[in-house]
């Protein structure tokens, strides 16, 4: 954790907003955990307050406390964890998410996630990837969101197996219960940015509708309908690309909200239904690190499906 003064200068005005300024001055923190400690009333302009966009006047005192850096947040090893392990190889090593358990911790000292149960089984996770808080996780799901994480067990397997995915070369599959009746399948293509007046949700967005500085993210998301039953239909759903939230957006901007997802606008489920949305992570289909061969990691269906 960091703790620091200092006064806001010419060139900070130039660039723009105090909380650029902030991380400039602490390049072992992030842009998210410098939001989250102006969230937490951790920054102070003049002895006030300061919100991110703040432009302090040059030479204003600004005092900072409580500043995360990445490796505050790396992850302790959790033994007694539950963890379901579906696959695994020399390089690799695949689990079955639950429902309501986070992926990695997004606060310091965070406990209960898959990062830590995982760490704990597997520590030569700690350390791939470059970054301490998702040790060796290839991808990430909602918290909500149940099913396949896959994770490298080596640097050059990670490696090997991002450039997949960022070159969209890797096939996620998915499982969906959406309201409403899907009656052929389908797709949906566009660009995603984040909700500039709703933290944490995504939205549809033109190129010429985003703030400056904001960049549109290219989605696409392809579904066929596997049945239908009281109000709502089972969707097998494929991605190659991967934007946050993707799934749950773009099937919510043609008006099937996955089930139980209230941030997109679906009903509430009953409290009795198992936790989460409805929206299982199924399958990843990529050329091995090792082999090169095509390999498809699978996780067990969900009981909703």
């Amino acid at each position: 954790m960091l703790d620091f003064s200092f006064a806001f200068t010419d060139a900070d005005a130039a660039a723009g907003r105090l909380d650029k300024a902030v991380l400039a001055r602490a390049p072992g923190s992030t842009r998210a955990l410098v939001a989250a400690c102006f969230a937490a009333g951790g920054v102070l302009a003049g002895e006030r307050p300061a919100r991110k966009s703040d432009r302090p006047a040059p030479g204003t005192r600004v005092d900072v406390a409580g500043l995360a850096e990445t490796r505050d947040r790396a992850v302790e090893p959790e033994p007694d964890a539950a963890l379901s392990v579906v696959w695994e190889d020399a390089h690799l090593v695949a689990f079955d998410k639950p429902a309501g358990q986070a992926c990695h911790p997004v606060r310091p000292l965070e406990r209960g996630t898959l990062a830590g149960a995982a760490l704990a089984r597997y520590p030569e996770l700690a350390g791939v990837g470059g970054d301490p808080a998702i040790p060796g996780l290839l991808h990430r799901l909602d918290a909500g969101t149940s099913g396949l994480v896959l994770a490298a067990r080596t640097q050059a397997a990670f490696d090997a197996v991002r450039a997949q995915i960022a070159a969209h070369a890797a096939r996620k599959v998915y499982l969906a219960l959406v309201e409403g009746a899907v009656e052929k399948a389908g797709g949906v293509s566009g660009h995603l940015a984040h909700a500039d007046s709703f933290r944490g949700r995504m939205r549809p967005v033109s190129g010429g509708a985003l703030p400056r500085g904001e960049k549109p993210m290219f989605a696409e998301t392809f579904y066929r309908p596997l049945r239908r039953a009281g109000g709502f239909t089972l969707l097998e759903v494929a991605i190659f690309t991967g934007v946050t939230h993707q799934i749950r957006c773009q099937l919510a901007s043609i008006g099937h909200p996955v089930a139980g997802d209230a941030l997109y606008g679906a009903r509430p489920l009953p409290a009795s239904g198992a936790p989460g949305h409805r929206l299982h992570s199924l399958s990843m289909t990529f050329a091995h690190p090792a082999t090169g061969r095509e390999t498809t990691v699978r996780a067990p269906a969900p009981p909703w499906a």
